[in-house]
């Protein structure tokens, strides 16, 4: 928990000292790799309110209340299975500043301007990190969301912002996250994630092929089947969505698409940090069993791999990334 003169201390760094957050980025102990021991990773995610995507389950703002958010954060990265975290710059400093990111991996979140809601919203512009802060401050790589929209024209700027920010990134040595999403508009011009494998195959097919070299480039895909984990060689992390009512059905979805070769892990924010009985340290701990296990799975080369073969959909919704973030 964050004791009151923890939180007094970050709010009166905020006012009067600045500064101190460039000395916490620059005294900030970086891990050698990102994998763990075991050849995973497993990040909590935490860029979703700088697209305005407040709501969990059916709080409209339930991450709204920073010190909540915070805290829960920091629950999670104390659990030694957690690798690290994925933010927007206010929230790793904040992390930061409460000296909570030593040894961890930490990716900065890059273009969150594609708000929620938006009629803007697949014209996701770079409003957060860009690639030189990333390296500037010390951080493992950057992320970036690319919603596919075919009848829409913002998908254009969004797909060459991200080619370039994968060149950079990878000019630097640094992870590029990419998250590919296929939308298209309902009949109401609503957005709905096409979840069918061919659509999601597509979509981390157009992903891998971004910028002027994949060395670097990472994917991070929400639970699929086979014919998408296997459309390309590049690593995946599975994302978490929207949580489900219940945590064990997410579980159950994670576990099958992380039995897949090509998926070393985990990205989960809301299902983990908000969990339905509240007890965020118990499904982180949940959360890295699974992962623990379905590894061993992968790695073994043993087991029935049709068991891995789960529908896009699972805990995820049709709101995915697009609408909460």
């Amino acid at each position: 928990m964050i004791s009151d003169a923890q939180w007094t201390a970050l709010l009166d760094a905020r006012a009067t000292d600045p500064a101190a957050i460039r000395r916490a980025y620059q005294a900030r102990r970086r891990r050698t790799q990102w994998l763990s021991e075991r050849g995973t990773l497993f990040l909590v995610a935490a860029d979703h309110p700088a697209r305005g995507a407040l709501g969990v389950g059916g709080d409209p703002l339930a991450m709204a209340d920073r010190r909540s958010l915070l805290d829960r954060l920091l629950t999670a990265l104390a659990n030694p299975a957690v690798d690290g975290v994925l933010g927007t710059p206010d929230v790793i400093e904040e992390l930061l500043l409460l000296d909570g990111l030593h040894d961890k991996v930490v990716i900065g979140s890059m273009n969150r301007g594609g708000l929620a809601g938006a009629d803007w919203e697949i014209d996701d512009r770079f409003t957060a990190y860009d690639p030189t802060a990333i390296a500037g401050n010390g951080l493992d790589g950057g992320k970036m969301l690319l919603r596919l929209v075919d009848s829409d024209p913002g998908t254009v700027p969004t797909l060459e912002s991200c080619a370039a920010a994968v060149s950079a990134l990878a000019e630097r040595g640094l992870m590029a996250m990419v998250e590919p999403l296929p939308y298209a508009r309902d009949a109401g011009g609503e957005l709905v994630l096409q979840k069918d494998a061919a659509a999601l195959a597509r979509a981390g097919s157009v992903a891998a092929g971004l910028g002027v070299t994949s060395a670097f480039t990472w994917l991070k895909l929400p639970p699929s089947p086979d014919e998408v984990l296997g459309a390309t060689t590049l690593p995946a992390l599975v994302l978490g969505g929207v949580p489900s009512a219940r945590l064990s059905d997410d579980l159950e979805s994670w576990g099958r698409s992380l039995r897949h070769p090509n998926v070393r892990g985990l990205v989960i924010g809301r299902a983990l940090l908000y969990p339905p009985d509240g007890d965020v340290a118990a499904a982180v701990d949940a959360a890295a069993r699974v992962l623990r296990s379905a590894r061993e799975f992968a790695r073994s080369g043993e087991g029935d791999r049709a068991g891995a073969d789960v529908g896009a959909g699972g805990a995820w919704d049709e709101a995915g990334e697009g609408v909460a973030g």
